[in-house]
């Protein structure tokens, strides 16, 4: 959890990136920002407030962290927060060479440098690298003489961060603890804040565990199961309420303990386990026997283990409870299938 109760902006420096893919060009400052302590304190709300997720990232290169050019210059500027404005322009140079996608909007690039910030209990200081891309439309209304006055102006909504990262100083040599934030893109152009500007990938935390375990037993029930097994969907819907309640009334997970519990048939579980496998080779990742569960992971993920069974495009079964009180059925007369649902009490 990041929280900004003791957080102090030290510095803060803006420049203006445009779209490379028009050419926009790049409008630097001359210098780090003047401001007083009522607008610091709205831009650490502007900056820290869209950082509610507990799912954190590393820098990283394929071959040398240090070859990461954020990686980099942050560095440098935690060892001298002098050289804040120097590297704030190699970073707006950084970004703007990244942001050749056709959709990708100019917008105001800011690099800040903050003492006391509180993450996961630990308090460092940080870098933040934000860019608003988004303006919104606001009234002014002036008291004038007798009556008042309204006028209407552009500005930056302070409770929307549209683009963020938050680079605390701690765990440098695995690439920083970093937080990050896309509001607004989507698709291929998302790819230049995350992947070619940052060139982040997550960090392998409790989080990553179970976000991660969770998306392998979702892959096996949906995908390999019936390829091998005669699954019906009310089956795997049977199977994915397993799965959900094990991640949701147990703190630790355990993978013999989840495959008996969950799985229990011994074809089922050697599938699985042998599922476990290709999935480690395919996402490139090691896959722990055991680990804590991550709460605030299987709250953001908890949509994958949505148990639905959709009928053509007429009906939709949401199924939550006991798998005998729903059965499968072929009509010889429409030739069609059905299902049968028992219940006692209708709400």
């Amino acid at each position: 959890m990041i929280t900004s109760d003791l957080a102090q902006l030290h510095a803060i420096v803006v420049h203006k990136v445009g779209s490379k893919s028009i050419e926009e060009g790049i409008r630097f400052s001359k210098s780090a920002l003047s401001i007083n302590e009522n607008i610091s304190k709205l831009l650490i709300t502007y900056f820290f407030s869209s950082f509610k997720s507990e799912e954190y990232f590393n820098l990283y290169h394929d071959s040398d962290i240090k070859l990461n050019e954020v990686y980099s210059y942050v560095s440098d500027i935690f060892d001298d927060p002098d050289k804040l404005y120097d590297h704030s322009v190699h970073l707006a140079k950084h970004l703007y060479e990244n942001s050749a996608h056709p959709k990708i909007k100019s917008g105001e690039f800011y690099v800040a440098y903050f003492n006391d910030c509180i993450v996961d209990g630990e308090q460092v200081n940080a870098i933040g690298l934000f860019k608003s891309e988004s303006k919104e439309t606001y009234l002014k209304v002036m008291p004038a003489d007798d009556n008042y006055e309204i006028e209407s102006d552009t500005g930056i909504n302070i409770n929307k961060l549209d683009k963020g990262c938050l680079i605390f100083n701690t765990e440098k040599d695995n690439g920083y603890l970093v937080a990050v934030v896309d509001k607004l893109s989507k698709g291929a152009e998302a790819q230049y804040w995350f992947d070619h500007f940052l060139h982040v990938r997550q960090r392998e935390d409790t989080y990553f565990q179970t976000q991660t375990a969770i998306k392998l037993c979702k892959e096996f029930v949906t995908e390999k199961m019936p390829e091998q097994f005669q699954l019906d969907k009310a089956d795997q819907a049977e199977l994915l309420n397993k799965s959900a309640g094990f991640f949701k009334e147990n703190e630790s997970f355990d993978f013999e303990e989840f495959s008996n519990e969950v799985m229990q048939e011994p074809q089922i579980i050697e599938s699985f386990k042998n599922h476990r496998v290709e999935f480690e080779d395919s996402h490139q990742l090691k896959f722990e026997d055991a680990f804590d569960i991550s709460a605030p992971a299987v709250k953001k993920t908890s949509q994958v283990f949505k148990s639905v069974i959709k009928l053509d495009k007429n009906f939709h079964i949401y199924v939550h409870g006991n798998r005998d009180n729903i059965r499968k059925g072929h009509d010889q007369e429409t030739g069609m299938d059905y299902y049968q649902l028992f219940f006692e009490e209708e709400n």
